[in-house]
């Protein structure tokens, strides 16, 4: 039988992120079973469309992701990243959903 999932390899890499914003491409890579090539791209997708800002910091990049913003398209699109986050992420346990409504570390 053929693996599959739930979520997309977008929301997936949007959960890692979201666990830890100064995650490497190659750690996303290998918790998710596919391409650094494949993350680059789906982190290039994700802040290409403003759901995650990306920061150099020194060598390395930290995530911001934008919880206010919408989800895409379906039944859904009335929803927020950060309330899709918040069902799959414990980010308040450890106090990063702010009230700005954006998922910091």
């Amino acid at each position: 039988m053929a693996e599959w999932s739930f979520l997309t390899n977008h929301a997936r890499v949007l959960v890692c992120i979201a666990q830890d914003p100064g995650v490497r491409l190659r750690d996303i890579a290998s918790t998710l079973g596919i391409t650094e090539r494949s993350v680059f791209g789906i982190v290039a997708d994700l802040t290409s469309s403003g759901y995650v800002l990306k920061d150099k910091d020194g060598r390395r990049n930290r995530y911001h992701i934008q919880a206010h913003a919408p989800l895409r398209q379906g039944p859904v699109r009335d929803q927020t990243i950060g309330e899709l986050l918040a069902v799959l992420v414990d980010t308040s346990a450890r106090g990063e959903l702010q009230r700005a409504g954006e998922v910091t570390a």
